[in-house]
């Protein structure tokens, strides 16, 4: 395992101190990061998909509402 000092506010370490007097600190800073680095990871997924999903309609073919229409209606009966 591998020690990380933060530092953070003194209010925050005494309120962070007082609501997890009785847990164990280091499973709950863990668990924050665990959620963290999740979270980063989904928003960097989501913006490489939002990017290739721009990139593909600039290479979409132009489609007008008569083609679109048609396509509708094509083969139903």
């Amino acid at each position: 395992m591998t020690a990380i000092q933060f530092k953070i506010p003194d209010q925050m370490a005494q309120a962070f101190n007082a609501l997890f007097a009785d847990q164990d600190k280091d499973a709950i800073i863990a668990d924050l990061m665990r959620e963290a680095i999740a979270r980063a990871d989904s928003q960097r997924q989501r913006r490489e998909a939002i990017s290739r999903i721009l990139d593909r309609r600039t290479r979409a073919p132009i489609r007008t509402n008569a083609d679109l229409a048609a396509s509708r209606c094509k083969d139903r009966p």
